[in-house]
């Protein structure tokens, strides 16, 4: 009797074919849409001198001065021309030089930590037929390194890191706004501004020669439904407080100007606006000049108290210890509201300042005055 012959069984008929799978020479092989690992999205980042690029002119946090700026987006002036004069600027206005100061210690530590976050931005097609990089985020940026430049008078332009983007946003512009300087008020009032006129598709006419009035438009506006909830989120402001900084646009742009620059806080200007057109700009002037509150603009605004008719008139409608007291006051606010080593840090920089502007001597003569007169009377009690 003859053997049956028994079939040799393979070592993977053990594992029954799965849906899907197929066998080549005894492997499994899967669907490529199982064995292919899709790349994640890379960003596409490239390295351009500022001379490539250009801010955004509509930009809600306005960085350049007035003066500058129209001969700057005219193309009059290159960006280095225009740091250069914004340099000597600083050197007459505390404001300006303060703005300076920091971008000028940005730009510094390019060199020594490298560009941490690259500038965002778009290829656009210009006028003159030319392609510039549009600045959408890192306008600080960008100017941090033009400054230098004029500062130091280096011979070549410096290499930024720039990411490409397809589509611009003014919401990635005011997020990235608030979270690198704390904003102006009227830099609020402009990126509250421009999430609504983007919320509703209106884009800026570059024929517009002041950009405050594009940013006034969102005051003209009917707000659809749902508006004021999709832009809160970004703003991190209630709706209340958001119509307020946009009643600051009411300003003209010299004010407005004035404003942002001095970084005057929204309720002195909601106290402006309170006061008769004509009294804006001087009432404006002296808040700059004394370091008003509103408090302090507010009583200048009652019909008992005396109106500024000039510059030298400012200390009769307004006692000077009011104003000093008003000054320590907000000192003293502002250190309570810091923790010991950011205290420590903060006195640290005003005895600096101090001593660099040469007033260190008044300062300590007055402080050392106040000290004693306030000792003499706690002894009396």
């Amino acid at each position: 009797m003859s053997a049956t012959k028994r079939k040799r069984a393979s070592a993977f008929d053990d594992f029954p074919e799965q849906a899907g799978e197929t066998q080549r020479n005894g492997a499994i092989i899967l669907p490529v849409s199982q064995t292919t690992v899709e790349a994640p999205p890379m960003e596409r980042i490239e390295r351009l001198k500022p001379s490539q690029m250009m801010p955004d002119r509509f930009q809600p946090r306005r960085l350049l001065p007035a003066t500058l700026r129209r001969p700057f987006f005219d193309h009059e002036i290159d960006c280095y021309q225009a740091a250069s004069q914004w340099l000597d600027m600083a050197s007459q206005d505390l404001a300006h030089k303060e703005v300076i100061d920091r971008l000028l210690a940005m730009g510094s530590s390019f060199d020594e930590h490298g560009q941490i976050k690259p500038i965002t931005g778009s290829w656009q097609l210009q006028p003159d037929g030319r392609y510039m990089f549009i600045i959408e985020t890192g306008e600080r940026r960008f100017w941090a390194a033009c400054l230098v430049v004029a500062r130091d008078h280096l011979p070549t332009e410096p290499l930024l890191r720039v990411e490409a983007v397809e589509t611009p946003t003014r919401q990635r512009q005011v997020l990235e706004n608030r979270h690198s300087d704390p904003p102006s008020a009227v830099s609020q009032a402009c990126e509250v501004a421009s999430l609504i006129l983007a919320d509703l598709g209106q884009a800026p006419d570059p024929e517009t020669e002041d950009e405050f009035e594009y940013f006034r438009k969102a005051r003209e506006q009917r707000m659809p439904a749902g508006l004021w909830e999709r832009i809160t989120p970004i703003m991190q402001l209630t709706r209340p407080r958001m119509v307020q900084l946009l009643n600051i646009l009411q300003l003209p742009a010299s004010l407005l100007e004035l404003a942002d620059r001095h970084r005057l806080p929204e309720r002195v200007l909601r106290e402006v606006l309170a006061m008769p057109p004509e009294q804006w700009e001087q009432v404006m002037n002296l808040s700059i000049q004394n370091k008003l509150t509103s408090e302090d603009v507010a009583v200048m605004a009652k019909p008992s108290a005396p109106k500024p008719t000039e510059r030298k008139a400012s200390s009769t409608f307004l006692p000077p210890d009011r104003v000093a007291l008003g000054g320590l006051r907000r000192f003293a606010n502002a250190l309570n509201d810091l923790d010991e080593f950011s205290q420590a840090h903060a006195l640290e920089e005003v005895a600096n300042t101090l001593v660099v502007t040469g007033e260190a001597d008044g300062m300590m003569l007055f402080l050392g005055d106040l000290a004693s007169r306030i000792d003499a009377r706690r002894s009396r009690r």
